[in-house]
C-alpha cells in the first residue's frame, strides 16, 4: 500500500488578505485607471460595432494599466508599450478564442507578460542599450515611443521601489505583481504563473524578504503592516515616464497588416514548394537506368597495329596499279595447258 504524501501548505505564513472577497482581492489604482488616463484613447469616443467594438472597449478598459504593469516588469518604456501592442494584435488575431475566454483580459495580460519577459530581449541592442527619446523625430515628437527609460521617476521613493523590483528575479517579480498590483488572489496567482499554491506562497515570502530588505520604508514597517503597504506603494507609484499606447484603431490595422503578411507568405512559400514538385516530377526518370561503369586500366593488352597510313606519292601508285592490273608488254601472263 502506498501512501499519499500532501505537499506542505505554505501559504500559512504570508499575511492574512484584506476583508475582500476570496475570488478577487479587488484591483489596485494601478489597474483601475480611466481608459481616458495619461493621453490615452477618448472614452467618448463612439465604438464600432460588431467585434471591433467588444475589441475596442477591452482595449480602452485594459490597455493603460496593462502598460503601467509592463513598464514595472521591464523598466523599459519601450518593451512595455510593444508588449502590450503585440498581446492585443495576438488577441485580435485569435479575437474568437479570446471572446469566448472567460476572462479576456487575464488572456491578454498573460500574453503581454510572457512577451515582456521573454530571455530573449536581452539580445535585442535596442532594450539593453537604451537610448533617450529624440524629440525631434518626426514619428515621435513627445518620445511616447522612444527605445529609452526616458529618465528616473520623480519620487525618489518611486524609484526606490522600481529599483528593488527589477531587482527580483522574473518570476518573483510577476508573482508580487499580480498579487500585489493586479489584486489576484494566491490560487488565482499561482494559475497565472503555472506553480502550485505552496510554491506560489513561498515565492511572495521571499520576494516580500528581498524588497523589506532594499525599500527603506517597508524595513521599517511592523511585520503586519507590510502587506498593506507595499500594495499601497505599488497603488501610489508613479513611473516618470508617459505611457500612452496607440489608438485600438491603429493596433487593429497593424494585427491585420502583419495576419496580410504572413498570409501571403504561406502562400508565396506554398507556391514555391508546389512549382519544386511539379518540376521534379517533370523531370525525373521514369525507368531504372543502370550506372555506367567507370573505366579501368588494363595492362599486357598488345597495342592495335594494321597498315601503315599511306603517302601521296604511294598513293598515286596503289591507285595506278588498281586501274591496270594486267596490262602492259612487261608482263606475263601463265597460259593453261
Amino acid at each position: 500500500m502506498t501512501e499519499s504524501v500532501e505537499e506542505p501548505d505554505n501559504t500559512r505564513f504570508l499575511p492574512p488578505p484584506p476583508a475582500d472577497p476570496p475570488s478577487h482581492r479587488g484591483p489596485s489604482p494601478r489597474v483601475a485607471e480611466p481608459p481616458g488616463a495619461h493621453g490615452g484613447p477618448d472614452a467618448t469616443e463612439e465604438l464600432p460595432a460588431g467585434p471591433r467594438g467588444a475589441f475596442d472597449a477591452l482595449y480602452r478598459q485594459t490597455a493603460p494599466g496593462l502598460v503601467r504593469q509592463t513598464y514595472l516588469l521591464t523598466g523599459r518604456r519601450f518593451l512595455a508599450l510593444e508588449a502590450v501592442e503585440r498581446a492585443f494584435q495576438q488577441a485580435w488575431a485569435r479575437w474568437p478564442e479570446v471572446a469566448t475566454d472567460p476572462e479576456p483580459a487575464g488572456w491578454v495580460r498573460a500574453v503581454a507578460y510572457d512577451y515582456a519577459l521573454s530571455p530573449w530581449h536581452r539580445l535585442r541592442r535596442g532594450v539593453q542599450d537604451p537610448l533617450d527619446p529624440d524629440p525631434d523625430d518626426p514619428d515621435d515628437p513627445d518620445g511616447r515611443y522612444g527605445r529609452g527609460d526616458g529618465g528616473d521617476a520623480g519620487d525618489p521613493d518611486d524609484r526606490i521601489l522600481m529599483d528593488a523590483l527589477l531587482e527580483l528575479s522574473p518570476i518573483h517579480r510577476r508573482t508580487v505583481l499580480l498579487y500585489h498590483g493586479v489584486g489576484l488572489d494566491l490560487p488565482d496567482t499561482a494559475a497565472e504563473t503555472e506553480a502550485s499554491t505552496p510554491t506560489a506562497g513561498m515565492r511572495l515570502l521571499n520576494a516580500h524578504d528581498e524588497l523589506a530588505a532594499r525599500v527603506p520604508e517597508l524595513a521599517g514597517a511592523p511585520p503586519e503592516d507590510r502587506l498593506a503597504l507595499l500594495e499601497q506603494r505599488l497603488g501610489a507609484l508613479q513611473p516618470g515616464v508617459p505611457l500612452v499606447p496607440r489608438p485600438a484603431a491603429a493596433v487593429r490595422g497593424t494585427a491585420e497588416r502583419r495576419t496580410r503578411r504572413w498570409t501571403g507568405a504561406v502562400v508565396g512559400v506554398t507556391a514555391m514548394i508546389a512549382v519544386a514538385t511539379s518540376y521534379t516530377l517533370s523531370t525525373a526518370p521514369t525507368r531504372y537506368e543502370a550506372p555506367v561503369s567507370p573505366g579501368v586500366s588494363v595492362s599486357g593488352v598488345p597495342p592495335l597495329s594494321g597498315p601503315q597510313q599511306l603517302t601521296e606519292e604511294r598513293r598515286q601508285l596503289h591507285d595506278k596499279l588498281r586501274e591496270d592490273p594486267a596490262a602492259g608488254p612487261a608482263r606475263l601472263a601463265p597460259l593453261a595447258e
